[in-house]
C-alpha cells in the first residue's frame, strides 16, 4: 500500500510465508489471508488499494503465463483493490515442505533456468503492474559459495544477469513498465556483505558485464551500463545485513554512492545471542530440516566467524570460544515485533532511527515485510494466528517509520 507520496513508498509483506507452488495455492492464500491481512491493517471504511509481495515459484509462473489465467488474475486484483508491485523470485522450487535448505540457491545464475525463470517473471508483472509504478523481482544472489570455484563461473553469471537486463530494457521500451531485479545478498552466497556487492558491481557487471551488453544489444558501453544501473540492483535484507554486524544506513548509503539501485528494501529481524549455555541450549529449538540458518559470531578484536547452518554452529567451537565471541547471530527469520525471550532477542535494534530516516527520504519505493519461517518456528514464540502476526508486524513498521 501506498504510505507515503513524496517521496513514495510502497509497503507490503512477502507471500512466501504462505504455503503454495502453484498459482491456485497462491491465489487460495491471497483470497483466505492476504484480504484478511488488509482488513486488519487498513483503516475502516478507506478504499486504498493494497500491496502484494508476490512468490512465484517456477510452477506458479508456468500457470501464469497461460493468458486466460492472468487475465483472470487481473480481474482478480482489480475487484479487490490489490496491486502487485514486486515478486520474490529467489526460490524456483519448493519452498515450504521437504529439505529447502542450500536447494534454494538451485538453480543457480550460472544456468539459463534461472535466466529464463526470471524473464517469466518480469513477462508477468508488467502486465500486473499498475500505471505510474515501477516493479522489482528480488533473486538469488548469484550463487551459493560453495558451488564457485572458477572465475569462468562468475563470468558466466554476468552475462546470464545481462540477458535479463536486456530483456527488461527491451520490456520498458516497448510496454513503459520500468522492472529491475534485486539480487539479495546473504549470507554464504557469492554476494554476501556490502563490499562483496559492490565488488560484483564494479569488476563484473559494469566491466565485463557492459561490455558483453553493449555487443548483444548494440549499444554503447555507456549506455550499455546506464542499461544495467537502471535493470540490476540490490534487494537490500536488513536481516541478512544484520547478520554481517554491518551498519544498514551506512550499507544503504554506500549502495547509494556507488550508484547501484536498491531495488526492494526486505524488513526481518535475525535471532541474536550472547553466547552462553542457556542460549545455545534455546538456540537449539530453532533448529529445522527444512531452511538452512547460518550463524555469524563476533569475537572481541571485532573478527566475524561463520557457518553454513545452525547446527553446525552449535557443535563446533563455538561453545569452546564463548569467552570469545561477544554476539552471534543465526539467519532465523523472527516476527519483527518478537523482543526476545530468555536468552534471546532479535536484530531489531539494529534498525535503527537513522535507517528509518534513509527509508523515508526515499532510499527505495518498495518495502517488504518478510517473516517466511512462521511454520517452522518454535511454539512457544510462534503467535496462534498467522494473519494477526502479519498485521502486528504492519503495525510495529509503520509506527517505527511514523518516529523516526
Amino acid at each position: 500500500m501506498l504510505i507515503s507520496e513524496s517521496p513514495p513508498l510502497h509497503l507490503t509483506y512477502c507471500l512466501n510465508i504462505h504455503r503454495g507452488e502453484t498459482w491456485a495455492e497462491n491465489l487460495s492464500a491471497i483470497r483466505e489471508k492476504s484480504l484478511a491481512v488488509r482488513t486488519r491493517v487498513l483503516p475502516e471504511n478507506q478504499p486504498i488499494p493494497f500491496g502484494l509481495g508476490l512468490r512465484l515459484s517456477r510452477q506458479a509462473a508456468l500457470d501464469l503465463s497461460e493468458p486466460e489465467t492472468l487475465e483472470s488474475a487481473r480481474a482478480f486484483f482489480a475487484e479487490n483493490n490489490v496491486y502487485p508491485f514486486t515478486i520474490n523470485g529467489f526460490p524456483y522450487g519448493n519452498f515450504h515442505t521437504g529439505r529447502v535448505k542450500e536447494n534454494v540457491y538451485a538453480p543457480d545464475w550460472q544456468t539459463a533456468e534461472r535466466r529464463d525463470y526470471t524473464i517469466q517473471l518480469a513477462d508477468i508483472l508488467a502486465r500486473l503492474l499498475p500505471d505510474g509504478i515501477a516493479g522489482s523481482i528480488s533473486t538469488v544472489p548469484c550463487s551459493f559459495k560453495p558451488w564457485i570455484t572458477d572465475a569462468s563461473q562468475v563470468e558466466t553469471m554476468t552475462r546470464m544477469l545481462c540477458d535479463c537486463v536486456a530483456h527488461l530494457a527491451a520490456l520498458h521500451e516497448r510496454t513503459g513498465r520500468e522492472i529491475h531485479l534485486g539480487l539479495e545478498p546473504e549470507p554464504a552466497c557469492i554476494l554476501e556483505t556490502t563490499d562483496e556487492a559492490v565488488g560484483f558491481f564494479k569488476n563484473h557487471a559494469l566491466t565485463f558485464g557492459r561490455v558483453y551488453l553493449a555487443e548483444k544489444m548494440r549499444r554503447s558501453p555507456a549506455q550499455a551500463e546506464a542499461l544495467i544501473r537502471r535493470h540490476l540492483g540490490i534487494c537490500f535484507d536488513t536481516c541478512h545485513v544484520a547478520l554481517q554486524f554491518e551498519n544498514l544506513a551506512d550499507s544503504l548509503r554506500r549502495f547509494e554512492r556507488e550508484g547501484i539501485r536498491i531495488s526492494k528494501v526486505q524488513i526481518s529481524n535475525a535471532l541474536k545471542a550472547a553466547p552462553t549455555r542457556e542460549a545455545l541450549h534455546a538456540l537449539a529449538a530453532f533448529q529445522d530440516t527444512v531452511y538452512l540458518h547460518q550463524v555469524k559470531a563476533r569475537d572481541a578484536d571485532g573478527a566475524v566467524h561463520s557457518w553454513v547452518d545452525l547446527p553446525e554452529a552449535l557443535q563446533s567451537a563455538i561453545s569452546n570460544q564463548k569467552s570469545e565471541i561477544k554476539e552471534l547471530r543465526c539467519h532465523f527469520h523472527v516476527p519483527l515485533f518478537f523482543e526476545g525471550t530468555g536468552a534471546l532477542g532479535s536484530t531489531g535494534g539494529e534498525l535503527t532511527p537513522d535507517f528509518w530516516r534513509e527509508l523515508k527520504r526515499g532510499v527505495c519505493p518498495h518495502l517488504e515485510i518478510e517473516t517466511y519461517t512462521f511454520d517452522v518456528l518454535p511454539p512457544e514464540i510462534r503467535p496462534a494466528d498467522i494473519v494477526e502476526s502479519i498485521a502486528r508486524e504492519f503495525a510495529w513498521t509503520q509506527k517505527k517509520l511514523a518516529a523516526s
